[in-house]
């Protein structure tokens, strides 16, 4: 292995981390324990709770109850970012999504909670006000706006592991009021698939022209952080993110476990 391909090992291992360190999953036997800490999700009837909870929502066959407050809050996983295909659009509470704003969605937080979002890869660190919900892809914890992913360090590798911290709740929430999650523009946009990262371009070819055998569109976008730049490998287009999750497992089953979906 040469010394390029080997810090591109390295680079990937950073950014591209194993499909097992990101899924988020909850053990029948510790729902009842995590609940007040984690919130839930099934794919059955509606979560019967106190008619103090927010209201439950449906999202690709999923129950998502939100929590009544956000106290005690702590979790870790990986963290996304959305930007410009979202720019303008409805958000979950109904303000309209600004990127350049420090806003993220989260699945189950209670709409207008701040929290603190530390950067566990670059010990970076900053406050988000939770305004939409998601992300509702597999693995993701929250997914941030533009801006606050840029002043974290991840919009280049496109992902991150991170540590949340709920810092409070202001008086009004989405709890209580009955109102009913609308989807909006959330779910459509221009969809792709990044398989790797690499700091040198010739990497990223040989990756390229691997995928470009088996997958339409395989291509190479180049960030530049600054500090590096990073030659990414995507492959794949997709109008909608549910049709982006059904071949999500196609990828996977091929050998590309790692692969992580983005909106381009």
């Amino acid at each position: 292995m040469s010394d390029h391909e080997e810090n591109d090992q390295i680079i990937k291992s950073l950014i591209c981390l194993p499909i097992k360190s990101r899924l988020i999953r909850f053990l029948p036997a510790l729902v009842g324990l995590l609940f007040f800490a984690s919130g839930c999700a099934n794919n059955g009837t509606p979560p019967q709770q106190p008619v103090s909870y927010p209201k439950p929502y449906k999202v690709f066959g999923k129950w998502y109850q939100p929590m009544p407050d956000s106290k005690g809050f702590r979790q870790h996983g990986m963290a996304s970012w959305y930007g410009q295909d979202f720019h303008g659009k409805k958000t979950s509470n109904g303000e309209i999504y600004d990127m350049y704003a420090m806003t993220a969605a989260h699945k189950t937080l209670p709409l207008g909670t701040y929290v603190q979002v530390h950067n566990l890869e670059n010990n970076r660190k900053l406050e988000v006000r939770i305004n939409d919900r998601g992300p509702f892809v597999r693995g993701r914890i929250i997914d941030l706006s533009y801006t606050a992913a840029k002043e974290l360090g991840l919009v280049g590798p496109g992902t991150a592991k991170v540590e949340i911290v709920a810092l409070g709740t202001p008086a009004t929430t989405d709890g209580g009021t009955g109102r009913t999650f609308v989807q909006g523009d959330y779910f459509s946009g221009n969809f792709t698939f990044q398989v790797g990262a690499f700091a040198h371009r010739e990497n990223a070819e040989r990756l390229k022209r691997k995928l470009a055998e088996q997958y339409k569109n395989a291509h190479i976008t180049l960030y530049d952080r600054g500090d590096m730049k990073f030659y990414r490998v995507r492959v794949g287009t997709f109008k909608t993110l549910e049709d982006a999750v059904m071949n999500e497992a196609i990828l996977i089953q091929d050998g590309y476990p790692d692969a992580f979906m983005v909106a381009e």
